[in-house]
Parts: structure tokens; C-alpha cells; sequence
């Protein structure tokens, strides 16, 4: 996500010369390529063009602080400029209603089922809401089925009526039936096509005014680039919708549509979709979003995902399982557990500052402690309780277990040694220095 744009934009700030202040001369080549490099990431040329006169107004002339460099200064006006193209401030959704109602629209293809799906696991999750999702495509068969088995995996019930062909009977009658049963989130999944046409614009207006929704989404696959910003267009102008979610940012996308559908609609993005996994959901924050880009990484958004793991009863447990020494293979499987809850592995590293670039060419899958977890499996409840009886001949029997090799078996069984000693030095508060010189000294083996 963003990587080239990331790429084209740190070199731009290097061609920046100059001391003292930020000229029309010594600028002009930054914001030439500034400019190549959004076109590049299919943002559209008029708001390409109009995003870096824009930068250019408010970087002439600027006086540079002693301790500051003129690509330094640029670097926070485009990061800035940026927030502020993408909407500026986190829109959060509109929840009002009794039940509060959401209906979906978009085209076919674009992920409106699956981030139904996810919406609902986040409302419940984390609002601790009680939605419903309501099947209101009527023309495909497996649309209904798939809202069915993610409503069943997030244990969310889904409201369908076999054999009718009114989407507009189903979602009132859907409604009426959240009333009854206390369900306090209707989420209407719709019929899309695979290009605008009439009858569906029809359709989903006609929805929309027989159950006045709360929220309106358009859900947009973020990989069709600039079509996705056109598509946006003719839906807001017939259906007014409250807000945009950009589906598969993880993908091989230019971001071109995350950087350019805010000001084409002037309609908040409100939630990006980054991967296939149920938790892969992500609220929107523009100014987030743009450290990204600039390649900032974004530490609060980690901070964020790392507490919803947070379990403060657990934290205690461990706590006191590590003053004692006593922290084993299935306190570690739980941490490995609540590390792969946070999301995709390598956009959760590239939000530490500073990562984004050094993994990039990296791949970092979700499958990247399927061999730690093979091995741990492949111990006996004794050995995962009581590490230190694990001889040669126990490694040798759970290498062949796990399919692996006593070689790796003996370098996880180090590394779960000196992790477990460095947590323990970090909960009794031992020296930080020490800790850190103890990581520098492996990193060198």
C-alpha cells in the first residue's frame, strides 16, 4: 500500500536545496515530481495539480529554523496537505437510530458481503453493539449464502427470506424484526452490478427511501484506481451516501482512489479494509494515513490495535507468572495468539516508524509462526508446562513431530530462554540499558 508513492516522495524531498528559506527557484523541481509521483499513483491530474500549487502557496517564502532543513519543512506542508486532501479528521458512523440502520451500495466485485461481515464483528466487538445483517441481494444465491457463513463465524444472526424477490419488503420487514428481537444494528448487504445501470440505481434509492437509513456506505475496491472515483461520483449524485469504504488497500494498489475520491465527493472515508481476515478493518484517520505515506509509520494505530488484545486479567497472570519465573510454552503460544489477532503482520510492522522501508521488499506472512506453533504443538502438556525437561531425545521426538530439525527445535527453545528472561527483567523494572545491550549482543550472533 502507498509503497511507490512513499518511494517517489522521499526522493522529491531530496532534490530540495537551499538554506535560510524555501524559493519559487529551489522548489520548483521537488514539486515537478511531487506531481509525477500522484499522477503516477493514479490520483487524478486536477487534483494532483491543485495539491501541489497548494503546497507550493503555503511553502514560498517560508523562513527555515536554524535546527530545520528546507526538505524537512516540505516534508510536514505535504504531510499536511496530504491529511488534509484525504478529509483532514477521523468521520466517525452514525449509530442514532433504534435500530440504527446501514445500508450498503456498490458495485459487484467490490466487497460490500464480506465488509458487511467485518462491520458487524467490529460493532460487536468493540462498541458492544448487537447487529443483524440483512441478505438484501436477491440475485445472487452465494451472496446470501457467504453473508450467512460470516454471520454464523462472528455469531451474528443474518435475516433472509427465501424465495422473495423484493429487496425493499426484506430490509422493512428485516427491520421490524431487529425491533422485536432487541437487535440494535441493522446492516442491509445489497445487490451490485458489474458496471452503473438504471435498475440497480433504482433499486437501491428505493431502499433507501422506504427504510431512511442512518448511514449510508459506498464500498469501493480501491484497485480499480480512478474508476473507483468515478463510480463514487455516480452514486453520491443519486444517493447522497454518508461515506466511502476502500476495500483491499493491501493489495497491489497505487492508492490513487484513497488520496483522490475525498475531493471529488466531498464525502468522508470512513473505514479501509486491509486483508481478508474478519478483524482486517481499519477506521480511517487521515492524518495517520499520511504519516504512513510519508513514511512516519503510524505508532498510535499500533498502540490502538496492541490494547484491543489487552486483556488486564491476563497481563496480571503473567505478571506474576514471570516474577516467579515460571512463563511456559502455552503462556507463549497466547501471546503468539493475541500478536496474530492485530492483523496482517507486515502492515502492523510498518506502522513502527522508520520500518515501512526496510520491510518492503520483505515477505512477512501470516504464516510466519506456523513453525514456532508446529513445534510447540509437537510437546507434551509436561514439556509446554515445564521447558527445562526437554533432553536430546524429547527434542529429537518433537523435530520429528513438527517436521522440522533438532536445529530448529534448539533455536526456539534459545530464544524462548532469553525472551523469557528479558521479560522478566522488564516486569521487576531491571536496568533498560542492560536489556537493550543483551538484544544488540544476539543481533551481532
Amino acid at each position: 500500500m502507498f509503497e511507490n508513492l512513499s518511494d517517489r516522495l522521499e526522493r522529491s524531498f531530496k532534490m530540495l536545496k537551499g538554506e535560510g528559506k524555501i524559493t519559487e527557484i529551489n522548489v520548483a523541481e521537488t514539486l515537478k515530481d511531487i506531481r509525477r509521483a500522484l499522477l503516477d499513483a493514479d490520483v487524478n491530474f486536477k487534483i494532483a495539480k491543485k495539491f501541489t500549487d497548494d503546497v507550493k502557496e503555503k511553502a514560498l517564502g517560508q523562513e527555515v529554523l536554524t535546527a530545520v532543513k528546507p526538505g524537512q519543512l516540505m516534508v510536514k506542508i505535504v504531510k499536511d496537505e496530504l491529511a488534509s486532501l484525504m478529509g483532514g479528521t477521523f468521520t466517525d458512523i452514525q449509530l442514532k437510530g433504534k435500530p440504527a440502520v446501514i445500508l450498503m451500495s456498490g458495485l459487484q466485485g467490490s466487497g460490500k458481503t464480506t465488509f458487511s461481515g467485518k462491520l458487524a464483528n467490529m460493532l460487536k466487538k468493540k462498541k458492544g453493539r448487537h447487529p443483524m445483517l440483512v441478505a438484501g441481494d436477491v440475485y445472487r444465491p452465494a451472496a446470501i449464502e457467504q453473508l450467512k457463513v460470516l454471520g454464523e463465524q462472528i455469531g451474528v444472526p443474518v435475516y433472509t427470506e427465501e424465495g422473495n424477490m423484493d429487496p425493499v419488503k426484506i430490509a422493512k420487514a428485516a427491520i421490524q424484526e431487529a425491533k422485536a428481537k432487541g437487535y440494535d444494528v441493522v446492516i442491509v448487504d445489497t445487490a451490485g452490478r458489474l458496471a452503473v445501470d438504471e435498475q440497480m440505481m433504482n433499486e437501491i434509492a428505493a431502499i433507501k427511501s422506504a427504510i431512511n437509513p442512518d448511514e449510508i456506505l459506498f464500498v469501493v475496491d480501491s484497485m480499480t484506481g480512478q474508476d473507483a472515483v468515478n463510480t463514487a461520483k455516480e452514486f453520491n449524485d443519486r444517493l447522497d451516501f454518508d461515506g466511502v469504504v476502500l476495500t483491499k488497500l493491501d493489495g497491489d494498489t497505487r492508492g490513487g482512489a484513497a488520496l483522490s475520491i475525498r475531493a471529488v465527493v466531498e464525502k468522508p472515508i470512513k473505514f479501509v479494509g486491509t486483508g481478508e481476515k474478519l478483524e482486517a478493518l481499519d477506521v480511517f484517520h487521515p492524518e495517520r494515513m499520511a504519516d504512513r505515506i510519508l513514511g512516519m509509520g503510524d505508532i498510535v494505530s499500533l498502540v490502538e490495535k496492541a490494547q484491543e488484545q489487552f486483556d488486564e486479567e491476563e497481563a496480571k497472570r503473567l505478571q506474576k507468572k514471570l516474577a516467579k519465573n515460571t512463563f511456559n510454552f502455552n503462556d507463549f503460544l497466547k501471546q503468539i495468539s493475541q500478536i496474530k489477532k492485530m492483523g496482517n503482520l507486515k502492515d502492523v510492522v510498518g506502522m513502527i516508524p522508520g520500518m515501512g522501508k526496510a520491510i518492503k521488499n520483505m515477505d512477512i506472512d501470516d504464516d510466519a509462526f506456523k513453525h514456532i506453533e508446529a513445534i510447540i504443538y509437537s510437546m507434551t502438556a509436561e514439556e509446554r508446562e515445564n521447558p527445562a525437561i526437554i533432553n536430546g531425545g524429547r527434542r529429537k521426538r518433537i523435530a520429528n513431530g513438527s517436521g522440522t530439525d533438532i536445529q530448529e527445535v534448539n533455536r526456539l527453545l534459545k530464544q524462548f530462554d532469553e525472551t523469557r528472561k528479558m521479560m522478566r527483567m522488564v516486569s521487576q523494572g531491571k536496568n533498560v540499558q542492560r536489556m537493550m545491550a543483551g538484544m544488540q549482543q544476539r543481533g551481532r550472533r
